[in-house]
């Protein structure tokens, strides 16, 4: 498809392609062709020649993926415990959204972490779980109509460790892991609260449609309006199991996994 209607696609859309783009696009259009040139390869055991074009190695090319996204595949299976799964699942708001796609490393990696801990003080509280829980997170920066939607999948066993690492303390039923509203207000206090540091210590970048917000009462109004909104965290038993799971987060190969 980008051999026969890339470079028109290209020319039709300058305005809002950037380099970045365009270098992705062509990466994919040249990938094992003549164009980056080759290599042979010559069989250990017969001795046997062939010539191989070279992989362009991008990370947002399907055919270079697959050999990785298949290693880690099979990483994260050699770790399942013979235990019922939960998937859960953890988002912000639109309007964080706008922020994260102008603070990518810092914003995706708070995420990650606010969530991870949200899940670990929430499952250590003995009146919820009261144990020491371990999970597989995913972040997947994107929806399934390819527009910014930052998110992150967790697979999560349903239990864990007592406090002595002496026993197993199982949910209380297979059907239920933590209560999803406990999660999400833990959730949103502990992204708020770090957003509130971040800002303070100027970590944060705002500009273009969204620098209105470096003025700290305009910042300090959308923390308020947050308050306002229920944040969206879910959690359901995998169907088909913690495999059928990794197998659906691995359809694009992840870049940030903890």
């Amino acid at each position: 498809m980008f051999r026969q209607v890339g470079k028109d696609f290209i020319e039709k859309s300058r305005r809002w392609l950037t380099w970045q783009h365009v270098r992705v696009l062509r990466a994919i259009q040249n990938c094992r062709t003549a164009a980056l040139g080759g290599h042979k390869d010559r069989c250990a055991q017969c001795g046997h020649h062939a010539i191989s074009f070279n992989s362009c190695r991008n990370r947002h090319c399907l055919k270079c993926q697959t050999n990785a996204r298949d290693q880690w595949l099979a990483a994260r299976a050699s770790e399942v415990l013979p235990v019922p799964y939960f998937h859960v699942v953890f988002t912000v708001p639109q309007e964080l959204a706008a922020i994260g796609l102008q603070n990518k490393g810092f914003f995706y990696e708070l995420l990650l972490r606010i969530s991870a801990d949200t899940m670990l003080e929430v499952a250590a509280n003995p009146d919820h779980l009261g144990a020491q829980i371990g999970f597989l997170s995913v972040l997947h920066t994107w929806g399934h109509d390819l527009l910014h939607h930052p998110h992150v999948h967790c697979v999560v066993p349903a239990g864990g460790l007592s406090e002595d690492h002496s026993q197993w303390k199982r949910t209380s039923s297979p059907r239920f892991f933590l209560n999803v509203d406990v999660l999400s207000r833990v959730f949103r206090g502990k992204f708020k609260h770090a957003l509130k540091e971040a800002f303070q210590r100027h970590q944060i970048s705002l500009h273009g449609q969204l620098s209105h917000l470096a003025d700290p009462k305009h910042f300090a109004r959308l923390i308020q309006s947050l308050y306002r909104q229920k944040w969206v965290v879910y959690a359901k038993p995998p169907f088909g199991g913690p495999e059928h799971v990794l197998h659906y987060l691995a359809r694009l190969h992840p870049s940030h996994c903890h």
